[in-house]
């Protein structure tokens, strides 16, 4: 005898999800379309990345060392996002907990006073009149009891949108990951400055001292009529000029000191370092592996990976609006308006219970607004996925000619510098012996101050270009290794 009933409501439920599956809009959806290449280049060795090798184990210096770990503890930076990753996994645990039934106990109390000329009041008169008894007036009315509510998730909306969040909260652990990446190197990188400019302060006194001397020499020979006062005057000219070029470098000094205290999180003080060891410091050979292994060493293209992940499930959600949400709701307790019949079975129990069926069906511009957003999103993620890859790719490759380039530099600088190092000499042998103009001197200290400048320069870009290869590779994110 049910059957004829329920058909109609069959018949209406079916018509709903056919009119919501006909009535939601098309969208453009996108895969990464990027190939990395086999190899980054004719220069590359090793089938290893130097990724995997953890940042204790790959900066050798124990003063290094200890500025990266504090700097781990105590630089604010990472220390927000640690925050932004314990919320992440809140949103998680709130997702879950959407799918789950939601249960709630309580109380309630109140008066009532109906109007006489109503029809509660009209009701309540044909009582008092039937039973000869007053009607309670105000008429109190208490009630304890259970609740509980259940959405089902038909479409699985609540599980995509719970994976979506775990999906996020990896993406937030990939991006605080990425960020210890760069920060490790950013240490390295102001470490290795301090020491190259505590070296280029070295260089500085010596040429300051040789001058100095060549000086004192010149006045010599003024004294005996074989030279001129304009000898003496530019001599030392050139003395004060790098007298004077040893506050600017105690400046950057300075500087570098307290960029570096900032990213430890303290506040300004000495740091220490082994500066006489930057030229005789060889730098460690970075073996850059093969391309595929970006994809597992650097946090920003898992981070990436996981937030194209979380696009698609979105689209999902999004899409789940248009259908039919259903929801099971129930309720048992007790009720009634003097406190001693509360507890009293059967009399005082009631109980409800429900199946709750809701279907957008007019102005659904919202619904179709966030779905075409989705989509907006996943294409956008896609992109930025590629544009990571790319990106990580030329970083890695641009790095390993540098190093390589530098090599060679570098050799060469250290050939030059020691030419003019003899220069420097012949020329002040030859001045004193009056074989020589004081220009030849001036100009032979210069060239030798200025290769010999460049040859730091040149050794701390090598130690940057290795730490921005290490980093590149996706290396220093990993906890250090007891």
């Amino acid at each position: 005898m049910n059957k004829p009933r329920r058909r109609p409501l069959v018949l209406l439920v079916c018509g709903l999800l056919l009119l919501q599956g006909c009535a939601i809009p098309g969208i453009t959806t996108r895969e990464p379309a990027v190939t990395l290449p086999s190899a980054y280049g004719a220069a590359t060795t090793g089938e290893q990345s130097a990724a995997a090798i953890r940042w204790n184990d790959f900066f050798v210096d124990p003063n290094l060392a200890t500025l990266i770990d504090t700097a781990l503890t105590g630089n604010q930076e990472v220390n927000i996002l640690l925050q932004r990753l314990q919320r992440a996994a809140n949103e998680v645990e709130a997702r879950r907990g959407e799918y789950l039934p939601f249960v709630g106990a309580g109380a309630a109390a109140d008066l009532d006073k109906v109007g006489e000329f109503t029809r509660s009041g009209a009701v309540e008169r044909q009582l008092e009149i039937r039973e000869e008894e007053a009607f309670p007036e105000p008429l109190g009315n208490l009630g304890v009891g259970l609740t509980a509510s259940w959405e089902l998730d038909v479409w699985h909306k609540l599980r995509n949108a719970t994976q979506v969040a775990s999906l996020e909260y990896l993406a937030t652990a990939e991006g605080r990951h990425f960020v210890i990446t760069a920060l490790v190197a950013e240490v390295a990188h102001d470490y290795y400055e301090l020491m190259a400019l505590d070296n280029q302060l070295q260089n500085l006194d010596r040429n300051i001292e040789i001058q100095t001397n060549a000086l004192q020499i010149t006045r010599d020979l003024l004294t005996f009529g074989r030279t001129t006062s304009l000898a003496v005057a530019r001599f030392e000219a050139e003395v004060n000029k790098n007298q004077s070029e040893r506050f600017a470098i105690a400046q950057q000094i300075v500087a570098a000191e307290n960029h570096l205290n900032l990213l430890l999180g303290r506040t300004p003080q000495p740091v220490q370092r082994s500066s006489d060891t930057l030229m005789t410091l060889q730098p460690p050979v970075v073996q850059a592996g093969v391309p595929s292994q970006l994809l597992a060493n650097r946090p920003d293209i898992r981070r990436a990976e996981l937030e194209l992940a979380a696009a698609k499930l979105d689209i999902a959600v999004a899409k789940a609006n248009f259908y039919p949400s259903f929801a099971i709701r129930a309720g048992v307790g007790f009720e009634a308006f003097k406190p001693e019949y509360l507890l009293e079975t059967p009399a005082s129990l009631a109980y409800t219970a429900g199946v709750d069926m809701v279907a957008p069906l007019v102005n659904r511009r919202a619904i179709a607004a966030q779905y075409k957003n989705a989509s907006a999103a996943q294409v956008e993620a896609a992109y930025e996925y590629e544009q990571t890859l790319v990106r990580a790719f030329s970083e890695v490759s641009t790095k390993v000619a540098e190093i390589d380039n530098l090599a060679r530099n570098y050799a060469l600088k250290t050939d030059q510098v020691a030419a003019l190092n003899t220069s420097v000499d012949v020329a002040g042998q030859l001045f004193t012996a009056a074989r020589a103009d004081y220009l030849e001197v001036l100009l032979a200290q210069r060239e030798a101050l200025e290769a010999r400048s460049e040859l730091i320069e040149t050794r701390q870009r090598q130690m940057s270009a290795m730490v921005d290869l290490y980093r590149a590779l996706g290396g220093g994110w990993q906890p250090a290794s007891n």
